[in-house]
């Protein structure tokens, strides 16, 4: 079985996230000084720490923006500049989905050959609607959003489709979500990596000759990677 990531695997995402950020420090800078108030940091830290309360996704980023922005202004930020970062996530929750080059085609061709299934993770109704939107769900045998993306969620995964770890093969452009979670399992992964990353899902590398892993540059090489790595899987039998 072949597992996909959705968000900057199957389409653009980050991207939109990246502007947003831009425009909240546009917005902050009228208020204080961005590099003195390390604005950027603080809003990671805010992000992060409200993870276990909101969840991943763009209406738990904006309401750590609304809480930053007053923090990091002491309170003096305007409501209507308030109201402007919370447009910000009205604008991201509006945005087409946008696929990534060749992985409609990659994704069907890996389809003809092995059971996929999609797993992503973030804000449920977003992830709803861009599934719905991206015309791609008919491809996946099962389609899973959950909120964490660590060994536990893979366990249990892999226990409702009956099947060993070795067996599943886990693509995406997370190492820290996609990649290292399914190998501390026994399974193996594929790395796609995009070109820009959201500092929380950045980790250190494989470890150099882990024979499970791949990295691949593009869609492109997705289908010629799984089946390298159904050789591999096959001869370790």
């Amino acid at each position: 079985m072949v597992g996909f990531d959705a968000d900057d695997t199957l389409w653009r995402s980050q991207d939109y996230f990246d502007a947003a950020q831009e425009e909240f420090e546009r917005i902050l800078g009228a208020w204080t000084d961005l590099e003195r108030s390390g604005a950027r940091d603080r809003l990671y830290q805010v992000e992060s720490g409200n993870i276990g309360v909101f969840g991943y996704g763009v209406k738990g980023m904006v309401l750590s923006m609304l809480e930053a922005a007053i923090e990091l202004s002491e309170a003096r930020i305007s409501a209507a500049d308030l109201e402007r970062i919370l447009g910000l996530g009205k604008e991201l929750l509006r945005h087409p989905v946008e696929l990534l080059p060749g992985i409609a085609e990659a994704v069907e061709a890996i389809a003809r050959e092995h059971p996929v299934v999609m797993i992503t993770k973030g804000d449920l109704f977003h992830q709803e609607a861009k599934v719905r939107d991206c015309g791609m769900a008919d491809l996946f045998g099962r389609i899973e959003i959950v909120s964490e993306k660590d060994p536990a969620t893979y366990r249990r995964l892999l226990d409702e489709f009956g099947l060993p770890a070795s067996r599943f093969l886990m693509i995406g452009n997370s190492l820290r979500s996609d990649v290292l979670p399914v190998l501390e399992l026994g399974g193996w992964g594929i790395h796609v990596p995009y070109h820009s990353t959201w500092v929380h899902e950045r980790a250190a590398p494989v470890a150099e000759g882990e024979r499970r892993f791949r990295q691949v540059n593009d869609a492109a090489e997705l289908p010629s990677a799984v089946a390298e790595v159904v050789a591999a899987a096959r001869q370790a039998d």
